[in-house]
C-alpha cells in the first residue's frame, strides 16, 4: 500500500504528528509541503494521500492551500486531514473539501488534535507547562490510535467536531466571512536589542521572507508571510516579536515562547 503524507509545520506540532502517524502505517512517506511549492504541477501515486497541518485563523494556512492546488491526486483512492490546534473551532476542512471538489474527490476522513498553543502574542497567553504538554501528549496517542485504524480500514470519518476547547462566538456565520476577513489579517515582526544577529529566525522561516542584513533580520515586503510564527518561537534569544497595531495589542515582549519539545529549529528548516 502506498501512503504519501503531506505536512506543514511552524513550531513542531504538526511535524509531530506527521511522524507518530508514519511510526503506525508501515511504508508512510513523509513529505513536506513547503518543498514542492516551487512546482506548478505537483504529483503522487500514492493510494492512501494525507494531510497534516496547524489551524491559522481558524481555516487550514495559506501554502497548505496553494499546495493543494497545484497537486494532481488522481491515483488517491482514499484522503484523509489531520489538523492540529489549540483547541478552537474552525473550518479547515470545508477550505479542503472546496479544493478537492474541483478535482473529483472528497476527504474520507478528517481528525482535529487538540495540542499546546504557539501563539503568544495575547495578554493571557503563556508557554505550556511539561506537565500540560505531557497530558495532552497522552490524549495525542490515544486519538492517533484510532486514526491508524481508520485509515488502515479506510473508514469514513467526518464526524462533527465536538472536541474543541474554545468555541467562537456566532461560528456558522464566521465561518463564512473568514476567507474574506483573512485577506486583511497582518502583523508586523520585529526583533528587538535582544536578538545577538544568530540567524535563527532566517533559517526556520518558511516562506524565504526573513533575511539577514547587517546581522539583523529584515522581513521582506514584497514576500508573503505564511504566519507559522517559527521565527518567532525559535529565537534563542526571545528578540523576535510580534507588534501592535490598531487592530491588535500584541504581548510578545511580555509572554514566553513554544516549540515542540521533540523539534528542532533544524527540523523545522528541513521542509525547505
Amino acid at each position: 500500500m502506498d501512503i504519501e503524507i503531506y505536512y506543514f509545520s511552524g513550531t513542531g506540532n504538526s511535524l509531530h504528528i506527521a511522524e507518530e502517524i508514519g511510526k503506525r502505517i508501515a511504508g508512510t512517506k513523509l513529505i513536506p509541503i513547503v518543498s514542492l511549492l516551487n512546482r506548478n504541477i505537483i504529483e503522487t501515486d500514492a493510494e492512501l494521500v494525507g494531510f497534516v497541518f496547524p489551524i491559522h485563523l481558524a481555516m487550514s494556512p495559506v501554502p497548505v492551500r496553494e499546495f493543494l492546488g497545484k497537486l494532481d491526486i488522481k491515483s488517491a483512492e482514499y484522503v484523509f486531514a489531520v489538523a492540529t490546534r489549540a483547541g478552537s473551532q474552525h473550518r479547515a476542512f470545508i477550505d479542503l473539501e472546496n479544493i478537492l471538489k474541483k478535482k473529483g474527490k472528497v476527504l474520507d476522513s478528517y481528525f482535529s488534535l487538540n495540542m499546546a498553543s504557539n501563539d503568544p502574542k495575547f495578554e493571557d497567553w503563556q508557554p505550556a507547562t511539561d506537565e500540560e504538554i505531557a497530558d495532552l501528549e497522552a490524549e495525542v496517542q490515544n486519538k492517533l490510535d484510532s486514526i491508524q485504524k481508520v485509515i488502515l480500514n479506510r473508514e469514513k470519518n467526518r464526524e462533527k467536531d465536538t472536541n474543541f476547547t474554545t468555541p467562537l462566538p456566532a461560528f456558522s456565520i464566521l465561518s463564512m466571512l473568514l476567507p474574506f476577513l483573512n485577506r486583511f489579517y497582518d502583523v508586523e515582526f520585529y526583533s528587538n536589542s535582544k536578538c545577538a544577529g544568530c540567524g535563527t529566525c532566517e533559517k526556520v522561516c518558511l516562506s524565504g521572507k526573513v533575511k539577514m542584513v547587517n546581522e539583523k533580520p529584515v522581513w521582506q515586503e514584497d514576500v508573503q508571510c505564511f504566519y507559522c510564527d517559527a521565527c518567532l518561537n525559535y529565537c534563542p534569544e526571545q528578540a523576535v516579536q510580534i507588534g501592535s497595531n490598531r487592530f491588535l495589542k500584541s504581548y510578545t515582549e511580555e509572554n514566553g515562547r513554544y516549540s515542540h519539545p521533540y523539534a528542532t529549529a533544524d527540523d523545522i528548516a528541513g521542509q525547505k
